[in-house]
């Protein structure tokens, strides 16, 4: 099956509509980041992120 990242939150998933925002995810995104603990995470907080999971650092 094909990943796709959410346009808006970033985030990796294989369905066409991401889960937390309800929006097209996309086939176009490069970088890949797994965030474990968001809160002890400096790089989550950078990128304003609050679950963990896979994310795409470029969506397109």
């Amino acid at each position: 099956m094909v990943t796709k990242a959410c346009t808006k939150c970033k985030r990796i998933m294989e369905s066409e509509r991401c889960a937390i925002c309800d929006i097209p995810s996309s086939k176009n995104w490069s970088g890949f980041l797994i965030i474990i603990d968001p809160e002890k995470s400096g790089i989550a907080r950078e990128l304003n992120i609050d679950l963990s999971g896979e994310y795409a650092l470029r969506v397109r």
